[in-house]
């Protein structure tokens, strides 16, 4: 018997055929078929056994690909941004002092949430592009003494890479936590967590891991749970609170959510194939692809946003837009003619860069000589 009302018209609906497109922006990128193969397996629940021994395979091999050796590694249901909200709802508190190297939208995104907690924000702010120099970044840090230090190890908004080394170790001088944002540089470039002395850092599946997004891996180090333990107020946040979320994951599987299975499926895979080409000659074949990338690039007369070869994102080149080029419709020109889609820039780099992402299985020499040749035809070189 029908329950549909007779005056009501049923929508039309078509099945799923996605077009065809190659990912050559800054997120999501393209995904190997191996994952989509481990996402379509029937899924269990989110407190069986299998689901819970995967989830700690899962733990350990994003040691090995954020450089890390804590115990406390595991993967939050969420995009990127909801890993930047756990880490900052854990660890700022209200009243507590929060310094920030601001170069760019992400760290301005980071501000908006330590001030959303109620911290006292400072910032040392660059112009987006332009990233801090050890001396400078440790004078700001010892000047404002801050509880927690946050930053963005690669700027999805500009193609910066910021050194972090010597931001930890002044942060450890005046007793301060760091929180580092590795959205796009996990899986594709070094993040080395416990060799650059980061105390919590957080990233996404859609980029260096080449996932499809919604889930979020976090690391914290021994010094950081035994802080973020000793909070006397709670977590403002009851679904991004840590320690709530490694009771389920990790101690007494306490039901906490219903995690995404297929996508902890995908993050799986995705894992596998990384620690099977090795971490390291993954990050050789983005440098390379990278350098190729470039190359290309100036051979058509553009020039990179990020002037300094050591400053710049590997696996995302932000390349400037040329004088009379009109940058929304070269990149319809490629999605339209080519299915290949990159991106602009946006806030005070809006028309002036293209964000072009090279990673995961798109990070090839071939793919690039592709993608550059029809670049430069959709810029009329």
């Amino acid at each position: 018997m029908s329950v549909v009302p007779k005056e009501c018209k049923l929508p039309s609906a078509t099945p799923i055929h996605p077009p065809q497109r190659f990912l050559f922006g800054p997120g999501p990128t393209q995904v190997d078929e191996r994952v989509y193969q481990a996402m379509s397996q029937p899924i269990v629940g989110h407190l069986d056994a299998y689901f819970l021994r995967l989830n700690e395979e899962i733990q350990q091999m994003l040691r090995v690909v954020f450089g890390t050796e804590n115990p406390l590694t595991f993967v939050i249901s969420g995009t990127g941004s909801g890993g930047m909200e756990a880490a900052i709802s854990n660890f700022v508190e209200a009243g507590s002092k929060v310094a920030v190297l601001a170069n760019g939208y992400f760290c301005d995104r980071m501000t908006e949430m330590a001030t959303r907690q109620g911290a006292e924000v400072v910032r040392f702010e660059k112009a987006w592009g332009e990233v801090f120099g050890d001396d400078e970044a440790a004078e700001f840090i010892e000047r404002e003494r801050p509880r927690t230090v946050l930053y963005v190890h690669a700027e999805t908004s500009t193609g910066a890479r910021q050194q972090g080394k010597a931001i930890c170790t002044a942060a450890h001088k005046v007793d301060a936590l760091v929180i580092a944002d590795v959205v796009t540089s996990l899986g594709a470039m070094p993040v080395q967590v416990d060799e650059t002395g980061i105390d919590i850092a957080y990233s996404c599946t859609q980029k260096g891991l080449s996932c499809p997004p919604g889930l979020a891996p976090i690391t914290v180090s021994p010094r950081a749970a035994e802080r973020m333990n000793a909070r006397t107020k709670p977590n403002r946040s009851w679904y991004f609170d840590l320690k709530l979320l490694n009771d389920y994951y990790n101690l007494s599987h306490r039901y906490h959510h219903t995690a995404s299975i297929s996508l902890f499926y995908a993050l799986h895979e995705a894992l596998r194939l990384i620690l099977e080409e090795g971490v390291q000659n993954r990050w050789v074949r983005h440098r390379r692809c990278h350098v190729e990338f470039v190359k290309g690039i100036e051979a058509l007369g553009l020039k990179m946003h990020v002037a300094n070869p050591e400053h710049r994102v590997i696996n995302l080149n932000t390349p400037c837009v040329p004088a009379g080029v009109d940058e929304a419709k070269v990149r319809k020109t490629l999605l339209d003619e080519h299915g290949i889609e990159i991106m602009g820039g946006f806030g005070p780099l809006a028309g002036k860069i293209f964000r072009i992402g090279v990673m995961g299985p798109l990070a090839t020499e071939a793919h690039v000589a592709t993608f550059l040749q029809q670049f430069g035809k959709a810029m009329g070189k």
